[in-house]
């Protein structure tokens, strides 16, 4: 990470897609926490994840995409200026890391698109 551009911003800045490497690496968590026993207690970690809470999940994704917050704000949407990546992004890395669950699907700095 110290060899990341910290300052830039921007749809594909190094930023965004620490970003978006982070949902996914939060939908693979999900993913395998609720298939994962404890192994002191056989019990999962997590219930399985029910399809509202997935829906769930990606409603929070979406809602802090920089696109959305800034259109809540009333501005326009300027790419240049993203840090976090937009609402489909964010659901799509969130999507591939719980689907995929593999460390590898969340390699944003090497994807050929974001």
């Amino acid at each position: 990470m110290s060899k990341l551009d910290h300052q830039g911003t921007g749809a594909t800045s190094d930023a965004v897609k620490l970003e978006l490497q982070a949902d996914c690496y939060a939908g693979i968590w999900i993913g395998h926490a609720a298939t994962t026993k404890d192994p002191q207690t056989g019990v999962v970690f997590l219930d399985p994840v029910t399809p509202q809470q997935l829906s769930n999940a990606l409603a929070a994704a979406q809602a802090v995409g920089d696109d959305h917050i800034q259109q809540q704000s009333g501005g326009g949407v300027n790419p240049d200026t993203w840090t976090h990546g937009s609402s489909a992004q964010r659901e799509k890395w969130f999507t591939a890391g719980y689907q995929k669950g593999t460390l590898a699907a969340c390699d944003t700095f090497s994807a050929p698109s974001l």
